[in-house]
């Protein structure tokens, strides 16, 4: 009789080929994907005089430096180089490439199951660190550096150590105007982000089942900023049917054979976890960052906290963060002014994001001006079939094509130095959007609160009487 087991230990086992004495394992890779910060790996196969080892399973992405303006305008040269080399590598491998033009071009962690490439049970690598968005399929998803993305594209096989077991549980239904951002940047504020340093996240509990795919992509996606080598959610109904009839996933007797095993990639009732962290849903308010890091966050109705306050390994952390951010220990943390907006991003640049910010603009003026990047073009095609682009033209924000843009500050798009930005992205590191921006992470909703108020704001009052 096998031992009860988790979802880790069924998909690890699975892709296991070997294990060294030291513990670590050499992995099967089942989808590779790639992006213009790939060139270093590419560049390493060239001088082995290597080839990519599965050029199938392997996919091209431009998405860190596509021009989200004017993207048939001249670009600059560094921009130009790295979309070029990256097309240069992609027909150089026979792999195939989402370019700037494809109709389904978009970031890395967003097309990847938009177009059912991400499928229950699968080990996928990126180079990047948001590869955990994937795990909200019930996937191994997680990042890699250039030397081991040059080892996947060799040999399609990776070397890793298993991490610990840690399930993060949310009970109860969430309050209105509470997202999956809030739960995330919830659970990050009160454990830190080393809270689930060394571990693989399963998230469950009714809250996480009742959530939709883009919301447990958000949750998976920042799993990375709270410490977690990846975020998991066991697949289950809501999963099949996002996944039914997307390009890539299996078709006919193979879709029925696969939803047969998706069925029972979940953990066992008795399997034990290294940790457990419970959460009731109702105490999550909407949340918003004060600091330079995702476990500097309070909810909208708090205060920035007192360094004085805090644990010495965090007060010198908060001291520097909040001189760098231009705030003040014990002021409220809503009402603080903000420069421009940001809605976009792998974390929240889905129609469901772009649905929930529009819910708040429409038929109102934003006060500050601000940039919207749909995660994909079929997105943005999405988005403008259903009238969000006009929603969001008329409040005065510029609606750009798809691509990581103003998250990362690659491509050209950036908040200038001292301005403050309300963010739906993933990181508020300094410098992170710009250098010497200031950055605020919110769900898109809370963008689009700020874009309204031209502060920082609960979003609660802003969505009475209006379906969100």
């Amino acid at each position: 009789m096998n031992a009860p087991a988790t979802l880790l230990d069924k998909i690890w086992s699975a892709h296991e080929i070997v294990r060294r004495p030291d513990g670590t394992s050499l992995l099967w890779v089942d989808r590779h994907l790639v992006h213009e910060g790939s060139h270093h790996a590419f560049a390493k196969l060239a001088e082995r005089e290597e080839k990519v080892a599965e050029p199938s399973l392997t996919f091209c992405v431009v998405d860190h430096y596509a021009p989200t303006r004017g993207r048939n305008g001249p670009m600059t040269p560094q921009i130009a180089t790295m979309i070029e080399t990256l097309r240069e590598n992609a027909a150089a491998h026979g792999l195939t490439l989402f370019d700037l033009d494809d109709p389904r071009q978009g970031i890395v962690h967003v097309i990847g199951p938009e177009q059912g490439l991400t499928l229950p049970g699968l080990l996928i690598n990126c180079g990047d660190s948001h590869t955990s968005t994937h795990g909200a399929f019930g996937a191994l998803a997680f990042g890699i550096g250039a030397t081991e993305v040059a080892h996947v594209l060799s040999t399609q096989t990776i070397w890793q150590k298993k991490p610990a077991a840690m399930r993060i549980t949310v009970d109860g239904p969430l309050g209105p105007g509470v997202t999956a951002k809030d739960i995330a940047l919830n659970w990050i504020a009160r454990l830190g982000t080393g809270g689930a340093q060394g571990h693989a996240v399963e998230y469950a509990g009714s809250t996480i089942a009742d959530l939709s795919m883009e919301g447990r992509m958000t949750l998976c996606n920042l799993s990375i900023e709270g410490g977690a080598r990846f975020g998991m959610v066991a697949p289950d109904e809501t999963t099949i049917t996002y996944l039914k009839g997307r390009p890539f996933t299996p078709k006919d007797d193979a879709w029925t054979e696969a939803v047969d095993v998706w069925q029972h990639l979940v953990s066992d009732d008795d399997a034990a976890f290294d940790r457990e962290v419970f959460f009731k849903a109702h105490e999550i308010a909407p949340t918003v960052t004060w600091g330079t890091s995702p476990e500097q966050a309070v909810p909208i109705d708090s205060a920035i906290p007192d360094p004085s306050q805090l644990a010495d390994t965090k007060a010198d952390a908060a001291r520097g963060a909040l001189d760098y951010m231009g705030l003040t220990a014990g002021q409220p943390i809503a009402g603080t002014p903000i420069d421009e907006v940001f809605i976009g991003s792998c974390t929240n640049g889905r129609i469901e994001d772009l649905r929930a910010a529009g819910a708040v603009l429409a038929g109102r003026k934003a006060k500050v001006p601000g940039l919207v990047s749909p995660g994909s073009a079929m997105i943005k095609a999405q988005a403008e079939e259903e009238g969000l682009d006009r929603i969001f033209s008329e409040a005065g924000l510029e609606w750009a094509s798809a691509g990581c843009s103003m998250c990362v500050a690659m491509n050209g798009d950036h908040v200038a130095p001292g301005k403050r930005c309300a963010s739906s992205t993933n990181r508020n590191f300094r410098g992170r959007q710009g250098r010497g921006a200031r950055t605020h992470l919110m769900s898109p909703a809370m963008v689009a609160a700020a874009a309204v108020t031209g502060a920082i704001a609960d979003v609660r009052p802003l969505l009475m009487g209006r379906a969100a």
